[in-house]
């Protein structure tokens, strides 16, 4: 009887700790692709991104640190300052304005490794997006990203957020593509 009680208790604090956890803390450093240029910020993958979280039944706070025109040097200066205390996991998205802006691919590498240290250094986990993005995912000016762009880039960088934070991806169950009387 009271192995039953203590049984009982032990999962009732449990749940109890579950309900009281801290959300999952994301930073999200970047340029205007990031910041939500053209879209806003409500828009941008950062906010898709956290909804999509809060689908998957994760509780996030996915804050937007984007700012238009930085390069990676300029993220480099503000990001001890844009990362508090606290954070669990920062997206870094280091975008194109160093190509824009004539920094060199060895001085691009360099200031991504660093940030990358650095946060590592204060125990935060980093997730790097700097993948080629397809033209389809551009506005007309072939710089900053549509709605869809920005919806490509919550969905890729899903998984890797979950993993970074321990949680695993549910799986899908596949549906049969056979008729019913045929199963």
């Amino acid at each position: 009887m009271i192995h039953g009680a203590l049984l009982a208790a032990v999962a009732l604090l449990g749940l109890a700790t579950n309900s009281f956890a801290a959300p999952l803390r994301i930073v999200a450093i970047g340029a205007s692709n990031t910041q939500g240029f053209y879209i806003g910020k409500d828009a941008a993958y950062p906010a898709q991104l956290q909804a999509l979280l809060k689908q998957k039944g994760v509780e996030a706070e996915v804050v937007n640190a984007g700012v238009p025109f930085d390069t990676t040097s300029s993220m480099l200066k503000r990001i001890d300052s844009d990362v508090p205390k606290g954070t669990d996991i920062v997206i870094l998205q280091p975008g194109a304005n160093d190509k824009r802006f004539f920094t060199s691919k060895e001085q691009r590498a360099a200031n991504i490794a660093e940030m990358e240290r650095r946060l590592k250094a204060r125990s935060i986990k980093v997730v790097t997006y700097d993948e080629e993005i397809p033209s389809r995912y551009y506005t007309f000016d072939f710089i900053h990203l549509t709605r869809e762009g920005h919806a490509m880039i919550a969905q890729a960088l899903l998984p890797r957020i979950l993993a970074a934070a321990g949680k695993s991806q549910p799986a899908v169950k596949q549906e049969s593509t056979l008729p019913q009387r045929a199963r």
